[in-house]
């Protein structure tokens, strides 16, 4: 995983650089906010939403306000409450706002790419911030059309070309409402996933979700107040009651006349992505009518049905896996304890030269309890293992504390091929099930045995059906994505063969059609990915 070295007040702008020793977990992509209150302080109550939403992203935090005639950004390199508290926020007035926090896919973690971002509306010659979550697949390429129009950008986000390629249409609508509609009917075909996001106008907040519905996006009210969040946890946390999630393909707008919905494009087949049951969402928040909570738990469940084993006590990785663990548990009949403390401080660990303390990684980070370990026979549940560097050092923990056997089981079917949606998890080249056998993945981490959940389990615990995407597993995209997709491919614009299109038949996409069609997870032979430079 990449795990950034700690900024300084001096050199905002030093790209991060990547640590696999001490965390291997797939990372969330961002979290997005946005609430239209004019009675309220609404730079508060979004700083409370954002923070909410902290699991999301740690590297960045922004808040955005309108006063109803212009946009006040404010945004800073860390944690939320780093960057912000009550009375700094406070000084953020207006009638709606934004706000977001980051964990960097595309585009590295950099001062200038914190978000919310500002950018000149060349239409109304207001000012539009915008905060996106998810990657979109073919920013490279569209940066390069927009380029070649003469457009040039002061960030290496997917969000700023998202935005940009975004104002160039509705000129010739008549009148606010139908040039948004125009604009977002014109990305959402020539930019198809992945992206939920949250946009300000001096007199407007809007939010929209890709055709696929990739990342999520949900809507809830309170009083006469608005507010839209990637997690109904973030609606708890002002009292907010769910209204629904934003559909697929759906730009809704928030003003003085009310919220207002307009589909901009028809749903294609929905893709919301899986991690968000299995990891990435609260475990309070509500997914699809369920409470994380409830799936992970049945996801345990399942991973006992198809993997028991004989042992005497089950215990999660926490804080993530503590779900799965109990749900392991519940089925199985084996006591579930606490065996494994975490650190909740300790935040980042940071690349350090002494490769002694590199190497106390997972120690400053877990402490085994040998009063629950000693002696017996132990389930070790834990999510997922992506690279293969964390669980080694798990296993050795216990061990050390005196654990008689360990029987490792992962909620999750392996994970063997990258995404490219919004979450940074590795390369193929990386990802340890890609090139192993699961005996061999046993081997290596040094547990006694090794279960993963099928995907007909995760299916079945899900009860979501087609609904979801599940391309980390079977390399199965929704659309066509390039499998080489690096960090920082902004940073060295992809080429492609011949000259490029931008919105040749007036619907914002070259194809002729409306909607560029669904290919396999191979990458396109047209296109060429000139190197980028790695962290």
């Amino acid at each position: 995983m990449h795990e950034p070295i700690a900024d300084s007040d001096a050199n905002h702008d030093r790209p991060t650089r990547p640590i696999s020793e001490v965390d291997d977990r797939p990372r969330e992509a961002c979290g997005v906010f946005g609430i239209w209150a004019p009675e309220v302080d609404v730079a508060v109550e979004t700083f409370y939403g954002i923070h909410t939403l902290q699991h999301r992203g740690q590297e960045s935090a922004g808040i955005c306000t309108t006063d109803g005639r212009q946009l006040n950004v404010k945004t800073g390199m860390g944690l939320v409450a780093q960057v912000f508290d009550e009375e700094t926020a406070a000084e953020l007035e207006g009638i709606a706002a934004i706000g977001h926090t980051r964990y960097s896919t595309t585009g590295s973690s950099r001062f200038r790419n914190a978000q919310p971002i500002l950018l000149d509306d060349p239409v109304t010659g207001n000012q539009v911030a915008i905060a996106h979550n998810g990657n979109v697949v073919n920013a490279a390429q569209v940066r390069v059309e927009l380029t070649e129009t003469g457009a040039t950008f002061e960030t290496s986000t997917d969000t700023e070309v998202l935005a940009k390629y975004l104002l160039l249409f509705g000129k010739d609508e008549a009148d606010t409402d139908t040039m948004w509609q125009a604009r977002f009917s014109a990305v959402m075909r020539h930019i198809e996933v992945a992206y939920s996001l949250v946009l300000l106008t001096p007199d407007r907040l809007m939010a929209a979700r890709d055709p696929y519905g990739v990342r999520p996006l949900c809507i809830g009210q309170v009083g006469g107040r608005y507010v839209v969040a990637s997690e109904t946890c973030a609606l708890d946390q002002l009292g907010a009651t769910l209204l629904r999630e934003v559909r697929p393909g759906e730009l809704v707008t928030i003003d003085e006349r009310g919220m207002r919905s307009y589909q901009a494009i028809e749903p294609a087949q929905p893709a919301g992505c899986v991690f968000e049951h299995i990891y990435f969402a609260r475990p309070d928040s509500i997914l699809d009518g369920q409470a994380a909570w409830q799936s992970r738990s049945q996801l345990g469940v399942e991973l006992a049905r198809e993997h028991p084993a004989d042992a005497d006590v089950v215990i999660g990785v926490p804080d993530s896996a503590t779900a799965h663990a109990i749900g392991y548990s519940f089925e199985s009949g084996i006591p579930y304890s606490e065996g494994l403390v975490k650190n909740r401080y300790v935040g980042r660990t940071f690349i350090s030269p002494d490769q002694r303390l590199r190497d106390l990684g997972a120690h400053l980070k877990y402490n085994p309890m040998p009063s629950v370990l000693g002696g017996r026979r132990v389930v070790v549940v834990d999510d997922t293992i992506v690279r293969g560097t964390t669980t080694p050092r798990i296993v050795k923990l216990l061990r050390e504390a005196g654990a008689a056997e360990i029987h490792m089981r992962i909620a999750a079917p392996p994970i063997q091929h990258p995404c490219h949606f919004g979450v940074d998890m590795a390369t193929r080249g990386e990802l340890i099930a890609a090139r192993n056998s699961v005996e061999a993945i046993r081997e290596h981490i040094g547990a006694d045995s090794l279960g993963y959940l099928s995907i007909g389990g995760l299916q079945r615990a899900l009860s979501l059906g087609k609904t979801t995407c599940l391309a980390c597993f079977n390399g199965d995209y929704p659309v066509s994505v390039q499998t080489d997709f690096e960090i920082d491919t902004l940073s060295v614009p992809l080429v492609t063969a011949g000259s490029s299109t931008l919105a040749t038949n007036g619907n914002g996409n070259g194809n002729g059609n409306g909607r560029a069609p669904k290919r396999s997870g191979r990458p396109d032979e047209t296109m060429v990915a000139l190197a980028p430079e790695r962290r």
